[in-house]
């Protein structure tokens, strides 16, 4: 590798740590936080429904495969849903209401009061995550919104009850490493807290 690949990947290497460490700093209370609402649902029986589109719907089932499946503890399989992995489903509602109704047509269907949305956006304004989050309101679920920049038009939308963790960077690749290491510490805190 030339001198100048390495130089930089080894730039690309500090961007991610400084974007990790001030994250870190500014979300650490609410992530605990955004955990302990998760828990809590879970342990009450309610379900988890998470959505993204491209490399953020990757993160929702990745979320979702974790707590149906199981993180690093050994333990009762979880209610989640990735709303983006239903092809029969995406492509009926897309074809009949428009993409921006793909997820929360899902979310009129299986969401329930209590439950989770879990909605995740690097720029915060993806039109179908914006009225997923309408929908879950609308339901009375609570929402936990992943997001980065300036938290777009999610950040508006964001109720007393609802959690942002808005990633400070507007580079879509930072904030999809973040968002990946909070959706783990997700998982954590649901391995720990869960029916404790």
């Amino acid at each position: 590798m030339s001198s100048t690949g390495e130089q930089r990947v080894r730039q690309l290497f500090e961007d991610n740590l400084a974007t990790h460490q001030d994250s870190r700093d500014r979300m650490a209370e609410s992530i605990a936080q955004a955990g302990a609402m998760l828990a809590q649902a879970l342990s009450d029986g309610r379900r988890v429904l998470s959505c993204g589109n491209g490399g953020s719907a990757a993160d929702a089932q990745h979320f979702a495969a974790e707590l149906i499946g199981r993180f690093e503890k050994e333990r009762e399989a979880l209610p989640a849903v990735a709303l983006s992995t239903d092809t029969s489903a995406l492509t009926a509602i897309g074809n009949d209401y428009g993409f921006d109704r793909v997820f929360s047509r899902q979310v009129e269907g299986l969401g329930q009061e209590g439950d989770i949305l879990l909605a995740i956006s690097t720029s915060g304004n993806s039109p179908n995550v914006v009225q997923a989050i309408e929908a879950a309101q609308s339901r009375k679920m609570r929402v936990i919104a992943l997001t980065g920049r300036d938290g777009g038009a999610m950040r508006g939308q964001m109720s007393e009850h609802d959690i942002e963790l808005r990633v400070p960077s507007d580079s879509t690749a930072r904030i999809q490493e973040v968002h990946i290491l909070i959706l783990h510490c997700l998982c954590d805190l649901t391995d720990h807290l869960v029916h404790e």
